[in-house]
Order: C-alpha cells, then structure tokens, then sequence
C-alpha cells in the first residue's frame, strides 16, 4: 500500500514518486510481482516518515510510466482500476501493507435518470469551469468529454472538479454513481457560492 496526500480514483491518474528505501522495496516487489499495489489517502500525518494514519478505502493501481531518475529515485504514473476496503492493516514492515477487497459499485435501479443526473452535473461543472478560468483560476479545461459509461463518467467529475482530497474521498467512498453525482452537485453549488461571495 502507498498512503498518499492525494487520491486515485478508478480510471483515474496521478504521479508518484518514489525516494524512501520502504517504497523503494515496494516498487521493486510490484514489478517482480503482479504489477499491482494499493494507493489509500491519508487522513492524519504526512506522506515521508510513517506514523500516518490512513483512510480505510483506496484503490488498486497499476503503473503506466516508470522514470528512474538515478540515486534510487523514481517517477511513476500509476492509474487506478478498482476500489477496495481495507479489511486489516497489517505491520509495515518493510512498507504498509494491508489485506484488501474489491468493493463494487451499487447498482442503480433508473440508469436513465443516473445518466441524465450525471449529465446535468457536466453541464454544471462545465458553467463552474468556465467561471474559474474567466477569473484567473488554474482549472481543468472545460472541454472535457465524459464517456459513456456512467461509473466512470461519475468519478471523472471527481477527478476534473477543483476540490480537496477529502472531497474526493468522499466520491471514492459513495456507494455508487447516483450517490457520488449527489455528492458531486452539492461540492458545485458550494464552489459557486464562494464566487459569489467573493
């Protein structure tokens, strides 16, 4: 497991680098191994060090790029694939480990409505988007395409809109698209409102 200040989402991409010996015996495990690890948010400490206290939902990762930079140093674009509770954190030694299991998506009973929800929180983002940039904000480009399928256009909105880590941990751990374009809409009226108030 790689506990980290940001979040992946499933379908998502971030950059990782690699520097302290325990992740360096992690990075060498996984590409020994099956090519897979876990990367979980931290709720409490910081990422260099341990002593952290960490979320108990993450994601499966696997690595897309992989830069050494010299001096045990590593670039890594990794992207998630699936979500997974963490059933027990066990000793991290050499690195944190844990036992995990996969945590599907909630079905939803009207996935027209899901799509049509989902579409209406584009659009919002989208206004939200737009606003920021006219502001001078450095935001995601409003002319982003969400895909088809509903899972993964529910987590894009996570992944494009301006929010904090916990926000987005939130999304992670929504029981499914329905519930994470809820939670989605709300965190965009909230943006909004603070324009306004500025």
């Amino acid at each position: 497991m790689f506990p980290l200040g940001t979040v992946l989402l499933p379908s998502g991409l971030i950059s990782v680098q690699v520097f302290e010996p325990r992740y360096q015996q992690l990075l060498a495990d996984v590409q020994a191994g099956d090519g897979v690890f876990g990367v979980v948010l931290i709720e409490r400490g910081h990422e260099v060090g341990g002593g952290d206290a960490r979320f108990g939902v993450g994601t499966l990762a696997h690595i897309g790029r992989h830069d050494p930079l010299g001096g045990g140093r590593h670039d890594l674009l990794v992207h998630g694939t699936e979500r997974v509770r963490i059933v027990e954190w066990l000793e991290d030694d050499p690195y944190p480990r844990a036992r995990v299991e996969p945590w599907p998506e909630e079905d939803d009973d009207d996935p027209v409505a899901v799509r049509a929800d989902l579409d209406a929180c584009v659009a919002k983002l989208r206004r939200f988007l737009a606003l920021a940039t006219e502001l001078g904000h450095p935001v995601a480009p409003v002319t982003f395409e969400p895909p088809d399928e509903v899972v993964e256009g529910s987590y894009l909105l996570s992944a494009y809109a301006p929010i904090l880590p916990i926000d987005r941990q939130r999304t992670l751990e929504a029981p499914g698209p329905r519930a994470r374009i809820e939670i989605m809409s709300t965190l965009i009226d909230e943006m909004f409102e603070v324009f306004r108030v500025e």
